[in-house]
C-alpha cells in the first residue's frame, strides 16, 4: 500500500443537472489555494467552463485554464487518465498538482467513479479519495429528489451537501429541504453557496487523506453520532427510492479475521446495493482504530490510526443501502462469533 502521506487527495463533485456544479467549480478555480489543482470533468459533450478557458489542445482532451489548472474530459477511461496524470501533466519533470477534483455529469451515479478510484492499483499508487461533494439546487431540489433517483443517490453518498440558489427560496422552503436532506444523509454537513461562492475550507480535506498531518479528522468524516438516538445504539433513517441509512455500534473489540470474513460476506450478500460503508472499528490488539471505506462491492484498504480521536472507543459502522433490510444486514453480523462482534439485537 502506498505511503498515505504522499497520496494526492481526490474530491468528487457531483449533483443533478442545473444544480450549480460548474458555477461553484469556476469560483474555486479562481482562488489562489486551488492553483495546484487538476480538474477532471466527466462530460462527453462540450466543457462548461467557458469564461475560464484559455486554450484547448488539438486532441480535444486537455484544456488550459487561466490559473494554470488542466481539465480533462472523460472521453477516455478515468483510471487511465489518472494513472497517466502525474507524468502526462508534469511541468519541468515534476508533478505540479497536489489536489484533484472530478466533476461528474448531472445524471451520474457517483458510485462507479468511487469504485474506480478505490480499486485501480495504478490510481492507488498516487491518489486517495478525500470527499464526495453533492450540489443541491434549493429551488428545484425537492422536486428533483421526488423524480430523479440519481439525485437521491448523489445526496445519499455525499460527505458534504452544498446548497445552491438559496437566495431564490423562502426560509420555510429552505428549511423543508434541509430536513429532507438530513433524513436522507444525517452525517453530511450542509454548506451554502452564494452565486457559486463558497468557503472551500468547509468542503475539502474532509476525509481520511493524510491523517498524519490532518489530525484525527476521521471522526468528522464518519460522524456516526448523527445517527444516534437517546435510547438506541443504532438508528435507521428511511426515505424514498428504497435508500436508507443505518448506523451500528459494536461494544466490544472485533476480531480482525472475523472482520475480513464479514467484509467478504457483505460483498457477496448484495454488494451492488451497498451504496456506501464507512466505519471506525476497535480491533483486538490494536491501540488505534481501523478505518474502513467501502462502495458497493469494493472496500478500500483499511487505514490504521495510532490513536483514537475520542474517548468513546466503540466500533461504529455507517451503511447507506438500497433495498436492503436492516434485519438482513444484521444477520450477516450474527453469522460470525457473537463474542467477537458483540452485536446488540
Amino acid at each position: 500500500m502506498a505511503d498515505r502521506r504522499n497520496l494526492i487527495p481526490i474530491s468528487v463533485l457531483t449533483g443533478f443537472l442545473g444544480s450549480g456544479k460548474t458555477t461553484v467549480l469556476n469560483h474555486l478555480m479562481q482562488q489562489p489555494e486551488f492553483s495546484r489543482t487538476l480538474v477532471v470533468i466527466n462530460e462527453f459533450g462540450g466543457i462548461g467552463l467557458d469564461h475560464n478557458l484559455v486554450t484547448q489542445s488539438s486532441d480535444d482532451v486537455i484544456v488550459e485554464m487561466s490559473n494554470g489548472c488542466v481539465c480533462c474530459t472523460l472521453r477516455r477511461d478515468l483510471a487511465k487518465t489518472l494513472r497517466e496524470a502525474p507524468g502526462r501533466f508534469a511541468r519541468g519533470g515534476e508533478v505540479w498538482f497536489d489536489r484533484v477534483i472530478i466533476e461528474t455529469t448531472g445524471l451520474a451515479d457517483p458510485s462507479p467513479i468511487l469504485n474506480t478510484l478505490m480499486t485501480d492499483v495504478g490510481v492507488q499508487k498516487h491518489f486517495e479519495v478525500d470527499s464526495v461533494i453533492a450540489t443541491v439546487d434549493a429551488v428545484n431540489g425537492s422536486e428533483t429528489l421526488d423524480r430523479q433517483i440519481e439525485s437521491v443517490k448523489q445526496a445519499a453518498v455525499a460527505d458534504r451537501l452544498l446548497l445552491t440558489k438559496t437566495d431564490l427560496v423562502t426560509a420555510q422552503d429552505l428549511s423543508a429541504l434541509r430536513e429532507r436532506l438530513q433524513s436522507l444523509n444525517p452525517a453530511a454537513p450542509h454548506v451554502c453557496a452564494e452565486h457559486g461562492r463558497v468557503d472551500s475550507a468547509a468542503l475539502f480535506d474532509a476525509g481520511l487523506y493524510d491523517p498524519q498531518t490532518k489530525g484525527l479528522n476521521v471522526q468528522n468524516w464518519l460522524k456516526a453520532e448523527a445517527y444516534r438516538t437517546e435510547s438506541d445504539d443504532s438508528a435507521v433513517f428511511r426515505h424514498a427510492a428504497n435508500i436508507q441509512s443505518l448506523c451500528v455500534t459494536l461494544d466490544e473489540p472485533v476480531n480482525e479475521a472475523a472482520l475480513d470474513s464479514w467484509f467478504d460476506a457483505l460483498r457477496a450478500f448484495d454488494g451492488t446495493d451497498l451504496l456506501r460503508v464507512k466505519a471506525m472499528l476497535s480491533v483486538e490488539g490494536s491501540p488505534g482504530p481501523l478505518v474502513v471505506h467501502g462502495v458497493q462491492h469494493i472496500f478500500h484498504p483499511v487505514a490504521r490510526l495510532d490513536q483514537w480521536p475520542t474517548t468513546d472507543q466503540r466500533s461504529r459502522i455507517v451503511f447507506i443501502t438500497r433495498g436492503i433490510e436492516e434485519k438482513d444486514l444484521r444477520q450477516t453480523l450474527r453469522v460470525f462469533d457473537k463474542a467477537a462482534w458483540a452485536v446488540s439485537a
